[in-house]
């Protein structure tokens, strides 16, 4: 039971992520559902919620350690260096909502 609890969760949280939160490039903004990136960064950062550790450093630091691929695999970039600020701090608002309802 508890297992399809957090399967949920994820899910839900992976669907929020990936629907508030895009990448700015060239004006154009990518959202991170589209991107197939969404499920990666709820994984990523969901023991920050069941730690009840979620903060603005903690979360730029995973940001930071997912990389995106560009060209064509030719080369790859931090997600962060591809979230404008807004989506940074509605990031985290989405993850600070889930651990306050855990």
């Amino acid at each position: 039971m508890a297992t399809t609890n957090t399967t949920e969760l994820l899910e839900a949280l992976a669907s929020e992520i990936g629907e508030g939160v895009y990448m700015d490039i060239a004006k154009w903004h990518l959202y991170l559902s589209d991107a197939k990136l969404h499920t990666i960064v709820a994984e990523q950062l969901y023991p920050l919620i069941t730690a009840n550790t979620v903060n603005e450093d903690q979360v730029l630091a995973v940001l930071k350690s997912i990389p995106v691929k560009i060209g064509g695999g030719r080369g790859e970039l931090p997600l962060i260096d591809l979230l404008p600020l807004q989506c940074q701090v509605n990031l985290v608002d989405i993850l600070e909502k889930y651990q306050r309802e855990m």
